[in-house]
């Protein structure tokens, strides 16, 4: 039996591109909330959704345990999750009615319940915890449970019903800005073999995740930031180096994946950090991610001291036009210095790569083909602009917008506003430039290599003329004439 039953609702089987991928992570946000939650005697049972079949396993935890709560606390620190896709939401929805019905209270914490709180409490939510909300889920943990449902009031950073149904908010919570208060992810509460034998029949090895910071200040005009704002904190670079080492001896683990939303941002913090690690010698190959002007040659060093196996950079556009559109703070010529800098140190060099914004030209997109060539990156992610709730970006085109409103999953790739081509257009252009890219690696060439259904090598040569050839005559019948134009987007930049 347990008080709070805690969840998410990302399953795995539930996104075509994913499970070709497959490289699943323990949901850590989730595990964080668990673990304040136990290093305060509230006994917690966890039901993962990523791997586990929701609609078959989550009823049945919920006959064991009876709880009081569930809260249905999303993995904010997966990228997955921050795209508010609709298949989530469904599975959301199933799991607070399953809730509901053997009369637990449900809270819920994650980017799409905070950008539609009405639709979440109209649904049966109970509360809805906004921001960073480990500390806010403890305080009314306690309240639900041992003070016999009691007064929440002086709870900060809450959403919930008045008597009315209108949507009644608490004052905002600070963030935790000592990240070094919190106890380590409670993975002792996940079935980690289920994961290690994932990543050993599909890859080969076994990959963890982990985090080192919170947030990013930059202020990119089409990233939604409903978690941490524009804040960023990062933990004592000596206990990330403690937290790699004990992920090696305990788990096993081959490579890890830092799952922040911006690492490296300070210098003295990596090289901080790579000391430690050497110093422990705590060191396991990692990715993570980051921005190309703050790949230096004196970072990209540190970071290869301290295991740094692979960059993935927010390079977006190879057109300065759309860069400065974007508000992205980046200049194109720095992408080309940053993959030297990575190149010289052996760390693999790739970009994530965002077509369709307003005011992109058939000439922008060729300035970003050429930019890859040209640099030739290790691996490449593609996607279209994306507009989410509480950003410029979306203000812009929320007129826009019909029903749909969100992926129903990571490989949608829909055009939801007036793009300058429709959706067919962006997904053969994904094809061709991510085929060509795999076509100049070798396959197996990199001991941590993920096989996600594309081809490589010899065979990928063959495929890349007939994709751009598809790419060339859909640029020609794709073509949107009432597409959006780029000075709408002019004053935001002046506005930064």
């Amino acid at each position: 039996m347990a008080d709070v039953l805690l969840t998410h609702s990302y399953h795995l089987q539930y996104d075509r591109k994913q499970v070709r991928k497959m490289q699943p992570y323990p949901p850590l946000g989730t595990l964080y909330a668990a673990a304040v939650l136990k290093q305060h005697g509230i006994s917690v049972a966890l039901f993962d959704s990523m791997l586990d079949d929701p609609a078959q396993v989550f009823p049945l935890l919920l006959e064991l345990h009876r709880p009081k709560v569930v809260a249905i606390y999303e993995d904010n620190f997966n990228f997955l999750t921050k795209m508010c896709l609709t298949r989530m939401r469904e599975t959301a929805f199933e799991m607070i009615d399953a809730a509901k019905s053997l009369g637990s209270k449900v809270v819920i914490n994650g980017s799409d319940a905070s950008d539609h709180c009405r639709e979440y409490l109209d649904r049966g939510v109970d509360f809805i915890l906004l921001g960073e909300a480990e500390e806010t889920l403890l305080e009314l943990a306690e309240s639900l449970i041992r003070n016999g449902g009691g007064s929440t009031r002086g709870i900060r950073g809450l959403v919930h019903a008045a008597h009315g149904g209108n949507p009644v908010r608490t004052p905002p919570r600070p963030l935790i800005r000592n990240l070094d208060l919190l106890p380590l992810p409670a993975r002792e509460l996940i079935g980690m073999e289920k994961y290690r034998r994932a990543w050993k029949e599909a890859h080969g090895f076994f990959s963890l995740n982990l985090v080192a910071s919170r947030g990013c200040p930059y202020r990119c005009n089409w990233c939604a930031k409903p978690i941490y704002g524009d804040s960023f904190h990062a933990r004592a670079p000596e206990s990330v180096a403690f937290e790699m080492l004990e992920l090696r001896e305990r788990f096993g683990v081959d490579h890890l994946w830092f799952a922040d939303d911006l690492f490296g941002i300070n210098h003295r913090w990596v090289a901080d950090f790579a000391e430690h690690v050497e110093r422990h010698r705590a060191a396991v190959p990692f990715k993570m991610q980051s921005r190309a002007d703050l790949m230096t040659r004196e970072t990209a060093a540190a970071l290869a001291r301290a295991g740094c196996a692979e960059v993935w950079m927010g390079v977006e556009s190879g057109s300065q036009k759309i860069l400065d559109a974007m508000q992205k703070g980046l200049r194109v010529e720095q992408v080309a210095r940053a993959r030297e800098s990575l190149r010289e140190n052996g760390i693999r060099a790739c970009y994530f790569l965002q077509f369709g914004y307003p005011g992109e030209t058939w000439r922008d997109i060729e300035r970003t083909i050429q930019m890859v060539r040209e640099t030739r990156p290790d691996d490449l992610g593609i996607s279209v602009s994306y507009p989410l709730p509480g950003t410029k970006f979306h203000e812009r085109v929320r007129e826009q917008l019909g029903e749909k409103t969100n992926w129903v999953d990571s490989q949608d790739l829909s055009m939801m506003f007036k793009g300058a081509y429709t959706s067919e257009f962006y997904r053969a252009l994904h094809d061709a430039l991510h085929t060509e890219v795999k076509s100049w690696s070798e396959p197996g060439a990199w001991r941590f290599s993920l096989h996600d259904g594309h081809s490589a090598g010899a065979t990928a040569v063959a495929e890349v003329s007939s994709l751009w050839a598809r790419v060339e005559e859909l640029e020609r019948t794709c073509r949107n004439p009432d597409a959006t134009l780029l000075p709408v987007l002019v004053d935001a930049v002046a506005e930064g």
